[in-house]
């Protein structure tokens, strides 16, 4: 990658979902404006935030997409991103945004 762009493998998300209420949604119904978690496969120099490795929010919709190895992975730039989850910190463990 070069400059201040990042290659996101994104997260499978399950055939369907439940609602807080325990309400089934399909895996058929797109929810407008909806973040998705990813991965970090790649990062260009001028990236500060991130790492290889890390989970991070972003918006799908509207991002360049490439195909290596019948894989699929969206092309963004940094500033793109909502949020970064680390494993662990300094007062323990788990996933913290």
């Amino acid at each position: 990658m070069l400059h201040d762009r990042v290659m996101i493998r994104l997260e499978t998300e399950a055939e369907e979902r439940r609602s807080g209420s325990g309400i089934v949604i399909p895996a058929t119904v797109k929810m407008a404006n909806r973040l998705a978690w990813g991965e970090v496969c790649g990062v260009g120099s001028n990236v500060r935030a991130v790492k290889v490795g890390d989970k991070v929010l972003l918006n799908p919709e509207d991002q360049f997409e490439v195909e290596l190895h019948a894989q699929v992975y969206l092309v963004m730039r940094e500033r793109d991103l909502h949020a970064v989850a680390t494993q662990e910190t300094d007062h323990g463990t788990g996933l913290y945004l």
